[in-house]
C-alpha cells in the first residue's frame, strides 16, 4: 500500500500559523475578560480592610452591669454603653462595644483596639461599672472577678493606666477616656474600712481621662436611664470644639446639675486640641 504524502506550500504553512495566533489571542483575551472581576474583587477587598485597619477615630465601650457579688445588678452601665456607642457612630467612630465583659473578653477587646490603632489613630476608652484603686493604679472590674483581698484586684481586675499606656505604645496618637467607675462596691468592704473611690489617673502622653468623681470619692448613681456623666458628654461630643473643651462642658453640667454633689475629675496631658469629632464632620457646610 501506499502512503500518499502531502505537500504543504509556505503560503499555506503560513496562513495555518496566523490562524492559531488568532485563536491563541481569543482565547487569552476570554482568560482575561474572565479573570478582571476576580482581581477587581480582590483589590476592592483589600482597600476596605485596608480602610478599616486605619481608622482615625477608635472606641472601646465597655458596660459592666451583673455582677454575682453585687444586690442586684447596675441599672447604668449597660445603657450608658449603648448611649455612647450610637453617638460616637454617629459622628464618625469605629466602636467595638462589649457588655458584662469578663477579664478575657477585656483583655481581647484592648488587643483589638491596639491592632488597628495607627500612628494618625484617635482612641476613646469608656468603661462603666465597678472600679478599685490599688497602689497607684485604678482597675476595672470584670463580671467574673473573685476578689476578697486587695491582691486579688490587681489578679482580675484591668489596669486602666496599663491599657492607656499599652494603646499609646502600639501607635495610638491621642487617647480619651471616660471611666464612669466610681461605684461603692461589694469587694472593697471585705478587706477596706470603706470605699475609697479611684486613684488619680496617671496618663500616658497625649491623652485625655474623665472620672465620675474626685479622686478618693464615690459617686451614686441617679435614678435616670443613664449616669450624669455619660448623659452630660453626649450632649457635648458633637461640638466642634476640643475634646478637652467638650469634657469640661460636661464635668461642669454634672457639677451643676448635683449641686456639687458630684464633682467629676479631669486630667490632660495633651500638647494640642484634638477636636472629639473629625473636622471635616464637624466644620458645617457653607456652600459655594
Amino acid at each position: 500500500m501506499k502512503i500518499r504524502l502531502h505537500r504543504f506550500s509556505r503560503r499555506t504553512l503560513t496562513a495555518a500559523t496566523a490562524l492559531v495566533g488568532v485563536a491563541s489571542l481569543a482565547i487569552g483575551a476570554h482568560a482575561a475578560l474572565y479573570k478582571r472581576p476576580v482581581d477587581m474583587a480582590r483589590v476592592a477587598t483589600a482597600t476596605a480592610i485596608e480602610t478599616k485597619t486605619t481608622s482615625s477615630r477608635l472606641a472601646l465601650v465597655i458596660g459592666n452591669a451583673h455582677y454575682p457579688d453585687a444586690a442586684s445588678p447596675l441599672l447604668q452601665p449597660i445603657n450608658d454603653a449603648r448611649l455612647l456607642s450610637a453617638s460616637l457612630r454617629h459622628e464618625g467612630y469605629d466602636v467595638d462595644m462589649i457588655e458584662d465583659a469578663s477579664r478575657d473578653e477585656i483583655l481581647r477587646a484592648v488587643e483589638r483596639i491596639k491592632a488597628r490603632a495607627g500612628k494618625d489613630a484617635t482612641v476613646m476608652l469608656f468603661f462603666g461599672g465597678y472600679g478599685i484603686q490599688s497602689g497607684r493604679d485604678n482597675y476595672m472590674i470584670p463580671v467574673d472577678a473573685k476578689i476578697w483581698t486587695e491582691a486579688d484586684v490587681r489578679r482580675s481586675g484591668v489596669s486602666v493606666e496599663q491599657v492607656l499606656a499599652e494603646i499609646k505604645a502600639a501607635g495610638a496618637h491621642t487617647n480619651l477616656a471616660v471611666l464612669d467607675a466610681s461605684r461603692r462596691n461589694p469587694y472593697e468592704r471585705r478587706f477596706r474600712a470603706y470605699s475609697h473611690g479611684l486613684a488619680p489617673i496617671e496618663t500616658p502622653a497625649n491623652a485625655l481621662v474623665l472620672s465620675s468623681a474626685t479622686p478618693g470619692q464615690v459617686a451614686d448613681d441617679n435614678n435616670g436611664p443613664n449616669s450624669m456623666v455619660v448623659g452630660e458628654l453626649v450632649g457635648s461630643l458633637s461640638s466642634p470644639a476640643s475634646a478637652e473643651a467638650a469634657f469640661a462642658k460636661a464635668r461642669q453640667a454634672v457639677i451643676k446639675a448635683t449641686n456639687g454633689a458630684q464633682v467629676p475629675s479631669m486630667t490632660s496631658s495633651l500638647v494640642a486640641d484634638v477636636p472629639p469629632v473629625p473636622v471635616a464632620d464637624a466644620t458645617p457646610n457653607t456652600g459655594g
